[in-house]
């Protein structure tokens, strides 16, 4: 296989991976809600949902959902769980992220529907109006704590194709 050269342009599009630990992990994942969660369906084939997220200070990651929906059943049955958390550019960095999940249904789901509110977007108006909407809804929320992650990820050229 020949070598690129390190200044050739395609050099600008190397693939990274960046081993980050869990305040790394917090760090990445704040600010980023675009995921793909990834539950078991009872035939063990996996089920992915496009959702929102947000990481808690703590580096719990909480999706809000509704009990009757796919991925809320099977994090029930199943609480071993994936999600990919990605940027706004479908190039940007990524990272997989594993764990294991609860799930809490109204009323137990409205502290954790509160705590992904404020995760993604600050401070409500009136926190009233938005418990009586969770519960008018009968929202859900799955929490999910992170047991392993992989390396912080962008595509490209593999290094090995460059010359030192």
């Amino acid at each position: 296989m020949k070598k690129i050269a390190r200044d050739d342009r395609r050099a600008q599009h190397m693939s990274t991976n960046t081993e980050v630990d869990l305040a790394g992990l917090i760090e990445f994942v704040t600010g980023r809600h675009r995921w793909v969660l990834a539950t078991t369906r009872v035939d063990g084939r996996p089920q992915m949902s496009l959702v929102t997220g947000a990481v808690t200070p703590s580096g719990e990651l909480l999706i809000s959902s509704y009990p009757s929906r796919a991925k809320v059943r099977n994090a029930k049955r199943n609480p071993r769980l994936s999600v990919a958390v990605m940027g706004d550019e479908f190039n940007d960095a990524w990272v997989q992220i594993d764990g294991d999940a609860t799930v809490d249904d109204m009323p137990e789901a409205v502290d954790g529907l509160v705590e992904y509110y404020r995760c993604i977007s600050g401070e409500h108006p009136d926190w009233g109006e938005y418990r009586q909407a969770m519960a008018d809804q009968g929202k859900s929320i799955i929490r999910m704590t992170p047991t392993r992650w992989g390396p912080v990820s962008t595509g490209g050229f593999p290094p090995e194709l460059f010359a030192d």
